[in-house]
């Protein structure tokens, strides 16, 4: 196994501790979760380069780095859900994850054919806005549990306690909407490639 692939299920790997270490709203397991979330974000770039650079890209690469980072979204936000003062409502939560299996889906397919469907600006974007609510609200996860020794702290908390929820509610819109200009963008391609195949 290649380098590249062991950083690649490595993150696969912290995305399930970080549902546990954030599901237990707890200070010092929230401050590791946010420590793990920032070396997952790193080895996001780090893994796609060295495979790039040692030319070690695999077809089991591209086809697990997909789900390696979606699972670090679904991990974090399941547990965001399961924490009841977020008040995060799970049909957003749901949305999410059926778009990001229905496209990860459609790039693992093309994959195994050797056709690479390339990353839209939308879904970078949609991307960057998940990684902001997750970055944000464990930030927030943490300053409440230090509010419980430092009143001071309360007044922030009690003002930011609802943009937790309009944050996930305004990603899985911006999720949903990505999802389908990528596939809208990629359909005569799609349809192409497989109905070649299937001509073959």
């Amino acid at each position: 196994m290649t380098l590249a692939n062991k950083i690649t299920l490595t993150r696969s790997f912290l995305g399930i501790v970080l549902f546990f270490f954030i599901k237990y709203d707890n200070i010092t397991l929230l401050s590791i979760a946010f420590i793990l979330l920032v070396i997952s974000s790193v080895s996001d770039f780090v893994d796609g380069k060295i495979a790039r650079e040692t030319n070690t890209t695999t077809k089991f690469g591209a086809i697990v780095d997909p789900y390696a980072d979606k699972i670090v979204v679904f991990s974090c936000y399941l547990a965001f859900a399961d924490i009841p003062q977020l008040k995060i409502p799970m049909f957003a939560i749901f949305l999410i994850i059926l778009r990001e299996l229905t496209v990860a889906s459609l790039r693992v397919l093309a994959a195994f054919d050797n056709f690479v469907l390339k990353a839209e600006p939308s879904g970078k974007f949609k991307t960057l806005l998940q990684f902001i609510s997750i970055y944000f609200i464990i930030i927030y996860l943490i300053i409440a549990n230090i509010s419980i020794n430092q009143p001071n702290l309360i007044p922030i908390v009690d003002a930011l306690k609802n943009i937790p929820a309009i944050l996930i509610i305004i990603t899985a819109v911006i999720t949903v909407l990505s999802g389908i200009l990528y596939v809208s963008n990629h359909y005569k391609m799609i349809e192409k490639q497989w109905g070649d195949d299937h001509k073959s």
